[in-house]
């Protein structure tokens, strides 16, 4: 079980000109093996949240739970994916997925079966022995998402984790974490700008105001996607989701109706 609960959260920044405040009142439910999708306009505080539950920032008030356990710091039970790569450059793709396996004193049998496995699942056979500067930056996020899966968190944080990659690379990233999550059921919580990419790959998006932020609005995502991308995206229900959900972010950013 990995069920997280968020309630009457808060979050400043101290700033010379006194407290910023970056969250405001956040309750969010978030069922174990669910995908949401957080989504708002820039500096609203959505990766905030995310650093908040992943233990690395405190929050100032309100409550946080997994399973009813109170988060107090980073655990092995959450694995988080930055839009950064954050490989270690001298090691190589297999030694990059390693590494949390070594620390952790996994036996070296286990470590070498699951990072065989792992690479399979990621489909970067052959480039076991590639550094990263040899690797394109599709292929550098599939070795980030390999190594965070290695030790088998039970949720997932993702921020923004292929915001830096090209349109076509991007839509290949989201295709194989949606086959990964199909397969493992893991809790997803995937922190994005893009709207198109939060329906796509979610069951559930949650959209945040402009700061301090607040969720504002959810949009349960049923969308038939057993026909593959292109029927998805093309079909009158994903295009209507989406269209919802732009609607909606657009307004906390505050532009113009047209």
């Amino acid at each position: 079980m990995s069920r997280i609960c968020i309630e009457r959260l808060d979050k400043r920044y101290k700033s010379r000109d006194g407290d910023v405040p970056a969250l405001i009142d956040i309750n969010l439910e978030i069922e174990d093996g669910e995908f949401v999708s957080i989504i708002g306009p820039s500096g609203c505080g959505k990766s905030t949240l995310l650093y908040i539950l992943g233990g690395f920032i405190p929050a100032d008030s309100g409550t946080m739970q997994i399973d009813g356990k109170p988060i107090t710091g980073p655990g092995i039970d959450r694995g988080i994916v930055f839009q950064e790569y954050a490989l270690f450059p001298w090691l190589t793709v297999a030694q990059n997925i390693l590494y949390g396996l070594e620390m952790a004193g996994v036996p070296r049998r286990r470590r070498e079966d699951i990072v065989g496995q792992l690479i399979r699942t990621v489909n970067l056979e052959g480039f076991e022995n590639r550094f990263p500067r040899e690797l394109s930056g599709g292929m550098k996020q599939r070795v980030a998402i390999a190594r965070t899966l290695a030790y088998d968190p039970k949720i997932l944080l993702l921020d923004e984790p292929f915001g830096a990659l090209d349109s076509q690379t991007r839509e290949a990233m989201q295709d194989e974490l949606r086959r990964l999550w199909l397969a493992q059921r893991k809790t997803v919580l995937f922190v994005t700008h893009d709207v198109d990419e939060a329906v796509y790959l979610s069951e559930r998006v949650v959209v945040m105001s402009n700061r301090p932020g607040h969720i504002v609005e959810e949009f349960k995502i049923t969308v038939d996607r057993s026909g593959g991308r292109e029927a998805t995206v093309l079909s009158s229900a994903f295009i209507t989701l989406r269209n919802q959900v732009w609607l909606s972010v657009r307004r906390q950013v505050g532009a113009p109706s047209l």
